[in-house]
């Protein structure tokens, strides 16, 4: 038999199909596909991998036959890489091997631990910008014409020490959570979608108190900073920082409610994992090529414009970071965002278009 019969009757003997064998083994349906077709073949750490899963030896799952192990080994001779004895069975493998191999449809469906990885990405990225936002708000506080603490020299420098310490602790959530991300797809390029309508259910019931109180919380501060000014004759300074302070736990409602059910979804992880493994190998067609360097693009000029205002501004060069677009910097980043879906939704119906 060759490799290829002898992985189709591995898997049908224990009930596999070829997106769980994926996932077992850190590879992408397609890969497996591409193998049970002969159309590529697999690395020696995956063959080692498979022989370990199915607990048949090297050579038979090479060269030999699998539904016959001991006929196999035989032909093969002494100098098989696994001992004759293992290769006596494909059942009667080691105990390392007959954990894996016996309770395989009673395996927990999350075997990748995306659960664990999804939320705590979510929390990253959400905690990463409200941090920066919220770094501005306090800096607000002390704004040179209404600082809490008076007229002092130090406010100029508390102002920029907070603004600072909020983009710091930001990135020291951002960076970490998307080098995860990354880990966490190059790891494991197929998901099986494990959650159930219960599941979905209660990430929107999430979703949904997210915006509303994201909303309420933003409104609340909006309606702050129109009493102090109309009122109090206040326009700078402490109701500014109470309105992003309030903005702050808003944007993280939004974010992280938004990223846990936006990441639900398993196909659209497993079709990125693909374009992403088409990327690497070449493979990827020009729309997505065009998509990916549009977006690339956007997001470049958005961040530009992002430090541009908060750090070349005329406000930001006179010393004032709290007021006019200076306190406003990070909002070219979420317009950026929208930038890129609507980008990548023309170049889509372009692309849809030429193919009719």
């Amino acid at each position: 038999m060759s490799f290829r019969a002898n992985l189709q009757y591995l898997r049908a003997q224990r009930n596999l199909t070829q997106e769980r064998l994926a996932m077992l083994l850190g590879v992408s349906r397609q890969a497996i596909s591409k193998w049970e077709s002969e159309k590529a073949y697999p690395e020696m750490d995956k063959l080692l991998m498979i022989c370990d899963l199915f607990g048949c030896t090297l050579d038979d799952l090479v060269l030999g036959d699998v539904s016959r192990p001991a006929a196999s080994a035989s032909a093969a001779g002494s100098s098989n890489v696994d001992s004759s004895a293992e290769a006596a069975s494909p059942l009667a493998a080691s105990s390392k091997t007959a954990g894996i191999i016996a309770p395989i449809a009673e395996l927990a469906q999350d075997i990748t631990g995306y659960d664990e990885h999804r939320r705590r990405f979510a929390l990253l990225i959400a905690g990463g910008v409200a941090a920066i936002v919220a770094g501005v708000g306090i800096g607000n506080l002390f704004d040179s014409s209404n600082s809490i603490l008076g007229a002092t020299p130090l406010n100029d420098f508390l102002t920029f020490l907070c603004v600072c310490v909020g983009v710091i602790a930001g990135l020291a959530m951002l960076i970490p959570g998307g080098l995860s991300r990354t880990d966490f797809k190059r790891r494991h390029p197929y998901v099986e979608d494990f959650y159930t309508g219960e599941d979905r259910s209660r990430e929107l019931r999430l979703l949904v108190i997210g915006i509303v109180g994201g909303i309420s919380a933003i409104l609340i501060g909006i309606a702050v900073t129109v009493y102090a000014d109309d009122m109090l004759g206040v326009s700078d300074g402490w109701p500014n920082a109470i309105f992003l302070l309030l903005c702050a736990p808003g944007v993280f409602g939004f974010v992280y409610c938004g990223m846990r059910y936006s990441l639900l979804n398993i196909n659209a992880y497993n079709k990125a994992a693909e374009d992403d493994r088409k990327e690497h190998a070449g493979e990827q067609d020009f729309y997505a090529k065009l998509t990916g360097a549009v977006c690339g693009i956007i997001m470049m000029i958005a961040t530009l414009i992002g430090l541009c205002l908060l750090f070349l501004s005329p406000a930001a060069l006179r010393g004032d970071w709290s007021t006019g677009v200076t306190s406003m910097f990070w909002v070219a980043w979420p317009i950026g965002g929208v930038l890129c879906g609507i980008a990548a939704t023309a170049i889509q119906l372009f692309k849809d278009y030429r193919e009719r």
